[in-house]
């Protein structure tokens, strides 16, 4: 018992870097208590005595805000930040080392209940494999499995099987998947490196890791323009060798501050937590 109780603490230290000390994680970090809670009360649901387990876990969703049926399972390790707000169905299955933060609810969408003891009860809720991560606000409804190590963006909401590794984000949820790098988009980034460059812009490392459709039209605007120049310099080197003047001005200056909006945006999301 106590060695699981430091284990406890050791992942609420190792996971969140606000936790100052052991006292500290004992007295004031409902993730836990809602999880020690839940130990006590899953063994009564166990041993038959049902109308104690839901007791207990009554007074732990007082108590803490978090809300874990006593007939879901949690492995070692798990860690809730925050808390509140978590929503843990009967027949959920939490895997070894799961962290979700505060609003996120794992549901059933089935109604079947089964008959007799809840032991006969159909899979309603999902399955988090190991290593799974569920942002803040995300909704992961059905019986379905979150794959070792998946990742589950803040509010998106999943209603189907996320493959190992993915990362799903959106409404509903999508799986985001880095694509291989190819020669092509080697070239493109290349090529188009000093447009984007002039107006402070980082496009394929955005539009490679996330579906940000603002990301996709700069992207695409910046292979258009890099291309448009390009001919344009080879139109103008054609005429000047057949003893043609090419005069042309200078193109209009690309400002920073005009682009600003849009950097910032794309880099916040990039930069934004799970």
């Amino acid at each position: 018992m106590f060695e699981r109780l430091k284990e406890d603490i050791k992942t609420v230290m190792e996971r969140d870097p606000a936790a100052r000390g052991t006292f500290e994680v004992i007295t004031t970090y409902p993730g836990l208590h809602a999880l020690l809670l839940h130990r006590g009360a899953h063994r009564l649901w166990k041993s038959g005595f049902l109308w104690l387990g839901r007791m207990l876990s009554t007074f732990s969703r007082w108590l803490t805000g978090i809300e874990i049926h006593p007939g879901a399972t949690i492995g070692r390790r798990f860690f809730i930040d925050h808390g509140m707000g978590v929503v843990v169905g009967e027949t959920a299955v939490i895997q070894d080392d799961v962290t979700i933060y505060h609003g996120v609810t794992l549901g059933g969408t089935s109604p079947n209940k089964g008959k007799g003891h809840p032991s006969n009860q159909g899979k309603r809720h999902p399955t988090l494999a190991k290593g799974v991560v569920v942002g803040a606000g995300a909704k992961v409804l059905g019986p379905f499995v979150v794959g070792e190590g998946a990742r589950i963006g803040s509010n998106a909401v999943v209603v189907r099987e996320v493959p190992p590794g993915a990362t799903v984000v959106g409404i509903p949820g999508r799986i985001v998947k880095k694509p291989e790098t190819s020669g092509q988009d080697e070239g493109r980034h290349a090529n188009a490196g000093k447009m984007a460059e002039k107006i402070g812009f980082d496009s394929y490392a955005v539009s490679s890791e996330m579906p940000d459709p603002t990301a996709h039209a700069i992207s695409a605007m910046l292979d258009h323009l890099h291309e448009v120049d390009s001919r344009f310099e080879r139109l103008c080197k054609v005429l000047e060798d057949n003893g043609m003047n090419c005069c042309v001005g200078p193109a209009p200056e690309l400002k920073e501050e005009d682009f600003a909006s849009v950097v910032r945006g794309s880099s916040e999301e990039r930069e934004a937590p799970l």
